[in-house]
Parts: C-alpha cells; structure tokens; sequence
C-alpha cells in the first residue's frame, strides 16, 4: 500500500495523544518566582491526563477564543474583497500593461506578489495567478519555472519576512504577547533584502534561459479584455486605505486583535457596499469566506488543546526545563538556531502556519525568556522556518495545486529549487543573528 502523508487533524490529534501519554509518564514541575525576581525549578506531582484528550479541542477553543474570532473576521473579508473581482482584475491589467516590457514586467510582478504575501499572507490567492502569468513568461520566451519563481515564490519569500501578515505575525506575536505588529522596521529591512536578492536571481534565471525563437506572436494580443470597472477602482481606494489605517493604527495607536479585526470587518462591508451588493450578499459572502478558512480556526483550536494538556498534567515546564538544560552550554546564537531548525523541520510536517504557532509558540516564548533570546527574534525564527521550506514541502497543498497549474512535476520542482531553498534557509539564519545585538 503507498504511504500518504496524514492530513494536519491527524497530525495533531496524535500529538494531543502522545502529550496526554507524556502526562503518564514524565515528572510534573513548575517554575516559581521568588521575591527577588529569580526564577527556579521546583518538582511537583504530575496530573495525569485521560479523558482530556477528547476535550482537548474544546478547551483549545475556549483559550484561544480571541484569536479563533480574527481568522473568521479577516478571513471573511478578504474573501468578500476577492469575490468583488478588484485583485484579480488590477493584477490582470497591470499584466496587460507592462507584459511587453520582459524586465520591467518580470520585476514588478515579483514585487508585487511579495508584497502581497508580506501584507496579507497571500498563498492559496497565487494558484490562479500562476495559471495567468506562466502563459505570460511563456510568451516572452522564458520557461514555465520563471512563471512560478515570480508569483509563488515571490509570494513566499514575502510570506517567509511578513511585517503586516495577519495570520503569521499577527497571530504568533500575539500568542507570545508582544505589541501588535511590533519589531516592524526589522522585518521590512528583512523583507526588502531577501526580495531585492531574489529579483537579482530572477534577472540571471531570465538572462539565462531566455529564447527568442519561443516568442509566441499572440504576445500583443495576449490581453485578457478585462477592464477594471469604477467600483472595483474605489474598492482597490478601500484596500489601499485600509493598509494606511492599518500600520498607523498598530504604531500610533496600538490597535491590537479588536481594533484590527474591526478594521477588516469595515473595510469587507465597505468593498461590498461599493460593489453593489445588498446586505443578504455581503453576509453570504463572508460566511463563505469564514467557511473557507475554518478549517485553520479549527486547527488553531484543536493544536492549542495539545498546550491545555500540558498545562493540565503539569509538565510543560519540565518540557521548558529538559529544553533549557539541552541548551544550557550552546549559548544565545544556539538556542535561536535550535528555536529556528526546530520550526524549519515541523513546517515539512504541518505546513498550516497557524497550527504551527498554536503548537510552539506558547512553548517557545517563556523558552527565550529562559535562554535570554527576546520574543520578538523568536518570532522571526517562526517566520522564517514556517516560510522557506513551503516552498518545496510536498504537503503544502498550494505549492501542489501551483505546480498542476504550471504544468510542471514535483520532481522537476525540487531539482529546480532545492539549492535556492537551502540559501534562503542559510540567510534566514544570518538574518536572526542581529536580532541578538540590536534589542530586537
């Protein structure tokens, strides 16, 4: 019988068993801090765990209730804003503009999409873009693998350096309560590094394999006819407008979950307003949109029972404690590499960053306390080992579906790209470096 990779429940669920058997089997302890600000290990009895194991999703709901409610909210309005039709078309049209200009184009689809995935997270959103741009590149005399270098890995690399990403910043700051959307500067320092080295590899890729004779004549007409109407203009006014309000909220104001999710909530009711749609639409539209990305509010839930159950059974701080004395002699640049190599290796597992961040973050946050590596580095190592290795991981469902849109084999794929993926991995760790001399 072939092997098929569990889904992330399956995943999940074994690990709420194996923390539930854990409880049986491992010493219960806590950390106490005294008057004088220390903090010490002391051993106490464990509670072992039974019948949790089939509560576990509830209790993981009820604690993370808050963050649950955000992914439903923004998730139901992007997905409103993407029914409107303003994205696509813009993007499309932008295409139409410049597709006859090889480098121009090249470079600005690649800015494009990672802006996209440092903003929104975009990553599902690429797999219909990859089957507009591949034909595009084509065209112009490049192969398929340029198409899907500047829409999916694009989208990637900005995912892996967000600075407003919602799902990955957002969520994992705060599950190990920092400000949100704080430590900003560094990471859009990171994000413009990583992305000017890649539109630099680009360049080469394109230089390199460039074929005049594979010129499609169709070129000029390869425009799609689609026009962005006046309401889409103004809805992509709203969107623009939202990201301005977003990062002066988060700076000046310190919006945080409430304030972030209100401001999605009005900005979804506002597009589908323009749209046209009466209210029965823009209900029925984001409650698709919540349908759609239930399935991650699910996981956050059902991965943060496996916290519950530690916590329960009292041997998450023996966990802390095993983790602290492992690392004791490898300093602050080991603990970061090991926090790093750690999410690198779970995301080749569960590629769903927001099952990630419910399972390690809650462990990884009080960890770097001990350690002395600030929350906000460990963060950044949670970025960068969620986004990387979504680039070739063969259970990320999106990287698949791009792939069949590109009419390119996962074989080819990981021939292509191994060795770019292990750079990007080598300079995500000197990327973390600095985080441990700049009071990050």
């Amino acid at each position: 019988m072939k092997f098929k990779v569990p889904n992330t429940y399956t995943i999940i669920f074994g690990m709420i068993v194996l923390s539930a058997i854990a409880t049986w089997l491992m010493p219960g302890g806590q950390y106490v801090t005294h008057e004088d600000g220390t903090l010490t290990y002391e051993s106490i009895e464990s509670v072992p765990q039974s019948l949790s194991v089939f509560t576990a999703l509830y209790n993981g709901f009820v604690k993370q209730a808050g963050i649950i409610v955000f992914i439903l909210i923004v998730g139901g309005a992007f997905w409103l804003l993407n029914a409107t039709g303003a994205i696509s078309v813009g993007i499309s049209r932008f295409i139409d503009k410049v597709g006859h200009y090889d480098k121009v184009v090249l470079i600005a689809i690649t800015l494009l999409f990672s802006l996209a995935g440092a903003i929104f997270g975009m990553s599902e959103e690429t797999i219909p873009f990859v089957g507009i741009v591949v034909p595009l590149v084509i065209s112009m005399g490049y192969d398929a693998f340029l198409g899907m270098f500047i829409v999916y890995v694009a989208a990637n690399i900005g995912f892996s350096s967000a600075f407003l990403n919602p799902f990955t910043v957002g969520i994992a700051q705060e599950m190990a309560e920092l400000p949100m959307f704080s430590g900003m500067e560094y990471r859009i320092a990171c994000w413009a590094l990583l992305t000017l080295l890649f539109i630099g590899f680009i360049m080469v890729y394109a230089k390199k394999t460039k074929n005049t004779e594979l010129r499609v004549a169709q070129a000029e007409t390869s425009e799609t006819g689609e026009r962005l109407s006046r309401r889409q203009q103004w809805i992509l006014v709203v969107l623009f407008a939202t990201i301005v309000l977003l990062v002066v909220g988060v700076t000046c104001f310190g919006w945080y979950m409430a304030e972030i999710s209100g401001l999605f909530l009005a900005m979804g009711i506002v597009c589908g307003i323009i749209a046209g749609y009466d209210a029965n639409r823009i209900i029925k539209e984001m409650m698709d949109g919540a349908k759609d990305i239930l399935s991650s509010a699910m996981v956050v839930g059902l991965a943060s029972g496996i916290i519950v159950i530690l916590q329960d059974g009292h041997i998450i701080d023996s966990l802390l404690h095993a983790m602290q004395a492992a690392l004791n002699d490898t300093g602050k640049v080991g603990s970061l590499t090991a926090m790093y190599g750690i999410q690198t290796v779970i995301n080749t597992v569960i590629p769903s960053a927001t099952a990630k961040a419910a399972i390690t973050i809650p462990i990884m946050a009080p960890f770097s306390d001990m350690v002395g590596v600030s929350r906000q580095a460990m963060v950044l190592a949670f970025q960068f080992g969620d986004g990387f290795t979504n680039m070739i991981t063969p259970t990320s469902g999106v990287l698949i579906a791009s792939l069949s849109m590109a009419h390119i084999t996962y074989t080819d794929w990981v021939r292509k790209v191994w060795k770019a993926i292990v750079v990007l991995i080598v300079l995500g760790f000197f990327l973390l470096l600095p985080t441990l001399f700049i009071g990050f």
